[in-house]
């Protein structure tokens, strides 16, 4: 079987029309994310991730530039979910306390007077592993507690990772959407605080502060290009779980941009391609796929989009695309291990699945055809954003040493 029958794209051909309905990026705007990354740059040990160019790498693949925004170095924490999850629960307290999140920095929110304010407060939450480990730290920083459900075939040393926080964490043997929902179960019945990153109708407050959390990457990359002497990329692939990753970087480009942003892809694994899903179906809802959702990508095996995240990319996102485990692989390996002169970035299953499918478009003669909808050429400067280092190193060494998810 080629590449061509297992990679699935659908243009979405209205993305640079004009359209008084489409969905509003306000709440993504310079303003507010002026006063996220103000707040971030007050949490302890806040430096900005590595953006990387591989310039051996582009012009290997006959583009002008390759660009890898570096997440694995984000507080120590291995993947950039802390930046939505550190964000959502500042917010909330912030609430609590009336007042708003640009008006105070971490060290108020950790005070003894605000500690007497609020009481003790436990945040929930379901993860695969870095969002759930992101929540935990930040819900010990602030001196609260956490409890954390995982999907079945969740790895242990994920689950560990999130303890050595302080979260009463487990694995349940539910897909990801229904741990979601046993999450949320357990937060209304002892007074738990949900907070996830997927958004559903009347749960969407706290899922926009998390994805307004994200923007500080965004913000950074564009702050280091403009430091580097480069142009802004022409290019960017997303990556999507329940989109909410890839709908604040697109809501970011398409506010900051507007009609002159990057052409953007969306990738997902083909177990559990829901945004892919809800583009094909054509009807501008989403649509969710069910299942196990068996794939090495763990982070992106979630079925049910956040319904706003949905929205962004339906209404601005330049293309969708499909596809196999060995796509992410394929990235692994070569972001491993890189040609002569370009650096090493060591990125997990969901964070290097952008570059994996940059490469094969621009090398398999069967996808030419996407690279041309994509308008992908030599003059093409393309970023893509590694949201995670080696988070399972296990599983890691199983890919990248020993040949797991080859190309069929």
């Amino acid at each position: 079987m080629s590449n061509k029958d297992q990679i699935k794209c659908i243009c979405n051909k209205s993305a640079r029309g004009i359209q008084e309905n489409k969905f509003s990026t306000d709440f993504l705007s310079k303003s507010v994310v002026d006063g996220v990354r103000k707040f971030h740059k007050t949490l302890p040990n806040y430096e900005i991730t590595p953006l990387h160019s591989l310039k051996n790498l582009a012009s290997y693949l006959g583009v002008d530039e390759i660009m890898v925004k570096d997440e694995s170095y984000r507080f120590g924490l291995n993947a950039f979910k802390v930046l939505g999850g550190s964000y959502a629960l500042a917010n909330y307290i912030c609430k609590k306390i009336g007042k708003r999140i640009d008006q105070v920095s971490f060290q108020e929110l950790v005070s003894e007077e605000v500690k007497q304010k609020i009481g003790d407060i436990t945040f929930v939450t379901a993860t695969d592993g870095n969002h759930g480990r992101g929540v935990a730290w930040m819900a010990k920083k602030l001196g609260q507690k956490s409890v954390v459900f995982m999907p079945k075939g969740s790895s242990n040393i994920r689950l560990e990772n999130i303890r050595a926080e302080g979260a009463e964490a487990s694995i349940t043997d539910l897909n990801y959407d229904d741990a979601v929902r046993l999450a949320n179960k357990y937060a209304e019945e002892h007074n738990g605080v949900m907070i996830q990153d997927t958004a559903w109708k009347g749960y969407e407050e706290i899922p926009n502060w998390i994805m307004q959390g994200y923007t500080t990457m965004m913000d950074e990359i564009l702050e280091q290009i403009s430091e580097m002497g480069k142009e802004m990329p022409t290019h960017v692939f997303l990556q999507a779980g329940v989109g909410s990753f890839a709908g604040g970087m697109q809501g970011y480009l398409a506010e900051k941009f507007k009609g002159e942003r990057p052409i953007t892809a969306i990738v997902e694994p083909n177990e559990a391609a829901c945004i892919y899903k809800s583009a094909l179906a054509n009807d501008g809802e989403s649509h969710a796929v069910t299942g196990d959702m068996p794939t090495i990508m763990a982070g992106l095996a979630c079925g049910e989009p956040n319904i706003n995240g949905w929205k962004i990319l339906r209404d601005y996102g330049d293309m969708y695309i499909s596809c196999p485990d060995y796509v992410s692989a394929r990235g692994m390996r070569i972001l491993g291990n890189p040609l002569k002169g370009d650096p090493k970035v060591v990125s997990g299953e969901s964070g290097a699945v952008g570059l994996g499918m940059l490469s094969l478009i621009l090398e398999d003669k069967h996808l030419k055809e996407i690279a041309e909808n994509l308008k992908l050429n030599e003059k093409s400067r393309v970023l893509v954003i590694s949201t995670e280092g080696d988070t399972d190193p296990e599983n890691y060494r199983r890919i990248t040493w020993d040949g797991v998810c080859q190309s069929k």
